[in-house]
C-alpha cells in the first residue's frame, strides 16, 4: 500500500478575512480526507500542527513516504489584499512525479473551483515543502483566504476539497478511489 505524508498548514498566524485561520481550515480539509484515503487503501501520516514547517519537512524526510501533500490557503501582498482569487498548485521543477501529481490535482480541482481558469500549476524552487522533501511533493494553495469570496468558498466546500484531493492521490498511485 502506498503511504502519503499529509501536511495541512501549521500557520495559525495567517488569519482569514472574516475569522478563523489557515491552520484551522486546512486541518479541517485533512480531517475530511482521512475517510477517503482509508477507504481507498492509502496509508497516511499527518504532520503535527504544533510544529514549525522546518520540523514538518524533517518529519516527512524521516519516513519512507511515497508522496508528500502540503495543503495551504493563500494571501495576497498588502497592496492588493483581497483582490486575488484562484488555486495555485506548486511542485519542484526537476520532480517529474511532483509535476504529474500537480497536474492531476489541477485537472480534478477545476471541477469544483468556481473559476476553473484560475487553477494553475506552478514550478517553484522556493517553497521548502516541495524543495526539501525526499518524497515527490506538491503544495496546494486551495484559494485566497484574504479574499471574502474565496475564504467563504473554502468554508463551504471543505468536503468537496477533501474528496478531490483524495481522489487525486488515488489517481496518482493508480489505485481505485473509493467512497468511505
Amino acid at each position: 500500500m502506498p503511504t502519503l505524508f499529509l501536511s495541512p498548514s501549521v500557520q495559525e498566524f495567517n488569519p482569514y478575512v472574516d475569522g478563523g485561520n489557515e491552520e484551522y481550515y486546512m486541518n479541517l480539509i485533512a480531517d475530511a480526507m482521512e475517510p477517503y484515503l482509508t477507504a481507498s487503501g492509502i496509508n497516511f501520516v499527518r504532520n503535527n500542527p504544533g510544529v514549525t514547517t522546518a520540523q514538518v519537512i524533517r518529519d516527512s524526510n524521516s519516513g519512507n513516504y511515497d508522496l508528500h501533500l502540503a495543503i495551504h490557503s493563500n494571501a495576497s501582498p498588502d497592496s492588493i489584499r483581497g483582490q486575488q482569487q484562484g488555486t495555485d498548485i506548486y511542485y519542484y521543477p526537476s520532480s517529474a512525479n511532483g509535476r504529474r501529481f500537480a497536474e492531476i490535482i489541477q485537472k480534478n480541482f477545476k471541477t469544483i473551483y468556481p473559476n476553473p481558469n484560475n487553477v494553475d500549476v506552478i514550478p517553484t524552487t522556493t517553497l521548502g515543502e516541495v524543495k526539501r522533501t525526499k518524497a515527490p511533493a506538491v503544495l496546494i494553495e486551495v484559494a485566497y483566504h484574504d479574499n471574502p469570496q474565496d475564504a467563504q468558498w473554502i468554508r463551504d466546500n471543505i468536503g468537496d476539497i477533501a474528496r478531490i484531493l483524495s481522489q487525486s492521490v488515488a489517481e496518482y498511485f493508480g489505485i481505485p478511489f473509493r467512497e468511505p
